[in-house]
C-alpha cells in the first residue's frame, strides 16, 4: 500500500532533508513551503523524476490561520489516509524582553503552535485510517531558554506540551512525538570561520561539531517506522542538553 506524508516547510534545509528521507524510505510526499517557490519546485522535480507523480507542492503563509484549511483540504482531495504529518515549519527570531512586541508574539505563535495544532486536528480523520504518525519539530531550547528569545522558546515548549498531549489522549488511534534539534546548521556565515558566540556553543557540545540536516532526517524517519515508540522527545543535539 502506498504510504503517504505531509511534511511542513519542506522545501529547504531541515524540512528538504526530512523530503527526502521519506521519499527514499518509499512515501508519497505532499510538500508545503511557504516563500521558497523555487526551492520547492526543484526538490519536486528531482523526487518526480525518481519515482513519478510522488510529490506534490502546495504554497501556503502559515501566519494565515485560514491556510489550515487550504492545506488540509488540499491533502484530502489526493488522498484518504495520511501515514505521517511532520510540522517543521517554523519561525525564528529573537524578541528581547524590552522590544518584543504583539505583532511578534503572534507571528512566532501563529506559525510554531497554533497552525500545528488545528492542522493535525484537521487531518486526525486521514491519520487515525493507517494509525499513522505526527512528528512535531521542536527545540531544545523549550526546556532551556535561548537568550533573547523568549517568545520563540516558549511557543516550542508550547508543541512540545502538544505533543504529549496528543500522544496520550490519542494513542490508541495514532502515535505523536518530537524531535528537538540542538545546532545543526548556523543561521548566518555559513562556510565562514565560527564567530565567537558560535565558538561559545561547540564547547558546550560534548561532541565538540555541529550536527547536520541527515541526523533530523534520521531521526524523523527512525520514529516514523518504529510502532511502539510515543509521547517521546527525542533530543539530537550531540550531547549539548548535558551540560549544565
Amino acid at each position: 500500500m502506498k504510504k503517504t506524508a505531509l511534511v511542513t516547510g519542506g522545501a529547504k534545509r531541515i524540512g528538504a532533508a526530512i523530503v527526502e528521507s521519506l521519499h527514499e524510505a518509499g512515501y508519497d510526499i505532499f510538500l508545503h513551503y511557504g516563500k521558497s517557490k523555487e526551492a520547492a519546485e526543484t526538490l519536486s522535480q528531482k523526487l518526480n523524476n525518481i519515482r513519478e507523480n510522488s510529490c506534490l507542492i502546495f504554497p501556503a503563509d502559515l501566519k494565515n490561520h485560514h491556510q489550515v484549511t487550504t492545506i488540509s483540504n488540499w491533502v484530502k482531495n489526493h488522498t484518504d489516509s495520511l501515514d505521517v504529518l511532520v510540522n517543521n515549519a517554523s519561525v525564528f527570531s529573537p524578541t528581547p524582553w524590552p522590544k518584543a512586541n504583539k505583532d511578534e508574539w503572534e507571528s512566532i505563535f501563529s506559525t510554531n503552535v497554533q497552525t500545528p495544532f488545528f492542522l493535525t486536528q484537521a487531518l486526525l480523520d486521514l491519520l487515525v485510517v493507517n494509525h499513522g504518525s505526527v512528528i512535531n519539530l521542536i527545540d531544545i531550547h523549550a526546556d532551556r531558554t535561548l537568550e533573547d528569545h523568549p517568545i520563540y522558546c516558549a511557543s516550542k515548549s508550547a508543541l512540545k506540551s502538544l505533543t504529549l498531549s496528543l500522544a496520550k489522549d490519542h494513542g490508541h488511534q495514532l502515535r505523536c512525538n518530537g524531535v528537538s534539534p540542538g545546532a545543526i546548521l548556523w543561521p548566518e556565515n555559513e562556510g565562514n570561520a565560527p564567530s565567537q558566540a558560535q565558538q561559545d556553543i561547540l564547547k558546550k557540545i560534548p561532541m565538540q561539531r555541529l550536527g547536520n540536516e541527515k541526523n533530523i532526517a534520521d531521526t524523523v524517519l527512525f520514529l516514523c517506522r518504529n510502532d511502539y515508540i510515543n509521547g517521546q522527545i527525542i533530543n539530537v543535539d550531540g550531547g549539548r542538553t548535558t551540560h549544565s
